[in-house]
């Protein structure tokens, strides 16, 4: 079967490359290198438990290769790279099936938050929610940073996700990992200090960051009801009841 024209153009000078990684800090890590190392566009991540992260950048092949390489490099520096993998002139077919294409759409469409942009980004995980939860009540009491949101992996890992200032950030994040470690297993931590556009775009953010808070509308007919004085009986003239021998 023969390509039709049209479609043969559409797909001969683009690619999609894949990074997977054992950790959500170290995945959003390369996924800022891929972006930073080449023009790509972050499509998004792809969890497929057990603590598996997909980085999915799409652009043209010879910066998808180089982005690639970027993210497969810092992936191996954490210890955490599982496997890489670039596709040349994919397939409408393939990108119609997987998640990507759906995510595609909402990037064109810029359904994006932009809320807590233009701030660090800290990334702390740890094996077992409890262990979480403390780091992020110590990340929060040590530095003037928000907690924008947390992520779970598989495998007990948990992610506590923070912004604010690059400093803030960086102590908050100390502090978190001493707790963490405290009350059981620290995973991973990351510090992303400029974080770009197509980063922000894909990481979770809590529903209290993005949701415009409605006013409060109570009824205005309604008036407070004067409830009914009842006289108390004077206690002086109530019988005095007699001891029984």
């Amino acid at each position: 079967m023969q390509l039709q024209p049209n479609r043969e153009r559409d797909f001969r000078d683009t690619a999609l490359g894949l990074v997977s990684t054992r950790s959500f800090p170290a995945i959003v890590g390369c996924a800022d290198m891929m972006l930073k190392s080449a023009g790509v566009m972050l499509v998004g991540y792809e969890k497929t438990g057990s603590g598996h992260c997909t980085a999915i950048v799409r652009g043209g092949i010879a910066d998808v290769r180089l982005a690639v390489e970027a993210g497969a490099q810092t992936a191996q520096q954490f210890g955490e790279l599982i496997s890489s993998l670039v596709i040349a002139r994919p397939l409408a077919n393939l990108e119609a099936v997987l998640p990507i294409g759906n995510r595609l759409f909402q990037l064109s469409q810029n359904q994006g938050h932009s809320r807590l942009s233009n701030m660090a980004i800290g990334l702390l995980e740890t094996r077992g929610f409890p262990a979480m939860v403390g780091a992020a009540d110590a990340m929060l009491k040590a530095a003037e940073v928000h907690l924008s949101s947390y992520e779970t992996i598989g495998a007990g890992l948990c992610t506590a996700i923070i912004r604010g200032s690059v400093a803030d950030v960086a102590v908050a994040v100390e502090a978190g990992m001493y707790e963490a470690e405290r009350i059981g297993e620290l995973n991973a931590v990351m510090v992303i200090p400029r974080p770009l556009d197509d980063l922000e775009q894909t990481l979770p953010v809590a529903s209290c960051w993005i949701e415009e808070r409605q006013p409060l509308n109570l009824p205005i007919s309604v008036k407070e009801v004067e409830k009914e004085l009842v006289k108390l009986p004077d206690l002086a003239k109530l019988p005095v009841p007699m001891p029984q021998e």
